[in-house]
């Protein structure tokens, strides 16, 4: 099989508790302490912007964004991205980050982020943030910081704590 034998469609309510699933399979009940699931707990993620990759009715992938701030910057974060582990390695997980990455432009999004393994995203177009440029509400190991830049000097405008949108407005 290939990535291209699937149906992607942007994410509805109805996938969410397949898409618990396939996150609970692919990091664990410790995925809530991890620092991009804190910043997630600040406000919804942007369903407009989300996307599955469905067998039939089965969702078999999932790639999640939300609305991010950190100092003059907005962006968004992908993540999490999770395939089920009997279709790992066929294309799926970078289609999903294609379709994401093609909808923030759309969207008006200077610049994506994510916590991530540079060997993978890096071929997607993704780069490390200059260490200190960011941190994050907990623990993170900042050489997986990575962001895809959109339009120019958005990544630069992202300076200090990065967190969801939502809680950025209110200290502000």
């Amino acid at each position: 099989m290939k990535a291209t034998d699937f149906a992607y469609l942007q994410e509805q309510a109805a996938h969410d508790s397949q898409i618990d699933e396939i996150n609970e399979e692919a990091f664990g009940p410790g995925r809530y302490t991890r620092a991009a699931y804190r910043i997630r707990e600040g406000g919804p993620h942007e369903r407009a912007l989300s996307f599955v990759a469905m067998q039939g009715e089965t969702v078999i992938g999932s790639v999640r964004m939300t609305w991010v701030a950190a100092g003059k910057g907005r962006a968004l974060l992908l993540g999490p991205l999770a395939v089920r582990p009997e279709w790992k390695n066929i294309g799926i997980g970078r289609r999903l980050v294609a379709m994401a990455l093609d909808a923030a432009a759309k969207a008006g999004a200077g610049a994506v982020v994510l916590v991530g393994d540079e060997p993978y995203y890096g071929p997607l177009g993704f780069q490390r943030v200059p260490r200190g440029q960011l941190s994050m509400p907990g623990p993170v190991d900042l050489n997986r910081l990575l962001a895809h830049e959109i339009a120019p000097g958005a990544v630069a405008a992202l300076t200090g704590m990065l967190d969801h949108e939502n809680r950025a407005r209110a200290v502000v």
